[in-house]
């Protein structure tokens, strides 16, 4: 089956989530608000696809992220999860799975953390991460796990002797690319990717987005990628989500989306990211303000307190999502289009 071919088929299909936290008005209160960190987000993510997840920080990305594998239980919507090593089985919804079935399943599904340096174990060896779920699983074990571990460090870039170090003794790249080696021991079909190079010296990331990129083509991966840095979402991702308040107001491919952003808050995102060329000269979308809180959005459209072209309508109707162009769809009363159903 060819790279696009593949790419047409559905791996994910995400329809209304929400995560909504509670918490107390005050150290010693007994009263709880609703804080509403994802309030509605729906994508669709096809087999060796990379979809970015982008906004402020605060916009729901990473809570979307642990929402779909169930380090958070979801408050509503479902996740339907099309497995292609059974595709004759109806899809799976991954929020409603029992725990028992959820495990089984996890191998499939799999994260890169944020931090290297914090989401790798002090106390164990590179080696022992690295195999751990394949000890876990029943994959392998004795003379056969070490191969496999060390067939997994050669892949990411690593010597398989670096097995037996810990990770204090590596750098911040080499963290990050025993976390990714973490990821593919059980060979997965869908990677959460959470901000994967954030965290890393601007010289490594390169390195790290290249890597990524060559084993999303050469094992057919699909990546879910949460990311601030523009940039890096250009080299890597195929379509981009921008989330603004716990909701997506665009999607679209990645070029489309860079060179023609049809919604305010994207334009002022793209505005603000720098640029090597000093002769490049774009006028700026200014935002003012900081994002309202999710404890209490105000009503219409999310962005409006911060918009410089919002309307009067947009303080008190929620916009609809407009079909732009095709792959392309933006929430903004401005926009002119065909209305489009959340799926």
């Amino acid at each position: 089956m060819s790279e696009r071919e593949r790419s047409m088929e559905p791996l994910l299909q995400v329809e209304g989530l929400a995560k909504h936290f509670e918490v107390r008005s005050g150290p010693f209160s007994r009263r709880t608000r609703l804080l509403r960190a994802v309030d509605g987000v729906s994508f669709r993510l096809a087999r060796g696809e990379t979809l970015a997840l982008v906004g402020e920080s605060g916009s729901g990305k990473t809570t979307v992220g642990r929402t779909l594998l169930r380090l958070h239980e979801p408050t509503a919507g479902r996740a339907l999860y099309f497995r292609p090593r059974v595709a004759s089985e109806a899809p799976l919804d991954l929020f409603r799975l029992p725990r028992r079935a959820l495990r089984g399943l996890r191998r499939e599904l799999q994260m890169i953390f944020q931090d290297p340096y914090s989401s790798l174990n002090p106390r164990m060896s590179a080696g022992t991460i690295v195999g751990e779920a394949l000890r876990v699983h029943g994959l392998a074990r004795g003379s056969e796990l070490e191969q496999r571990v060390a067939a997994l460090f050669a892949r990411v870039g690593l010597r398989p002797e670096d097995a037996a170090r810990y990770p204090h003794e590596f750098s911040g790249g080499q963290r990050q690319r025993i976390a990714i080696a973490r990821a593919l021991a059980l060979e997965p079909n869908l990677v959460v990717c959470d901000e994967p190079v954030s965290a890393l010296d601007v010289s490594i990331r390169a390195q790290i987005a290249g890597l990524l990129d060559e084993l999303r083509r050469e094992l057919g991966l699909a990546y879910l990628l949460i990311a601030h840095d523009l940039a890096f979402v250009r080299h890597l991702a195929d379509r981009v989500a921008v989330l603004y308040l716990g909701r997506v107001v665009e999607t679209a491919p990645v070029e489309a989306l860079f060179e023609r952003p049809a919604h305010p808050y994207t334009q002022a995102l793209l505005a603000a990211a720098p640029r090597a060329d000093p002769r490049h000269r774009k006028e700026r979308t200014e935002l003012h303000g900081d994002p309202p809180s999710p404890l209490s959005p105000p009503a219409g459209c999310a962005f409006h307190t911060r918009c410089p072209v919002a309307i009067a309508r947009c303080r008190v109707e929620e916009p609809a999502r407009v079909r732009v162009a095709e792959g392309h769809e933006a929430t903004c009363h401005l926009l002119e289009g065909e209305t489009v159903a959340d799926r």
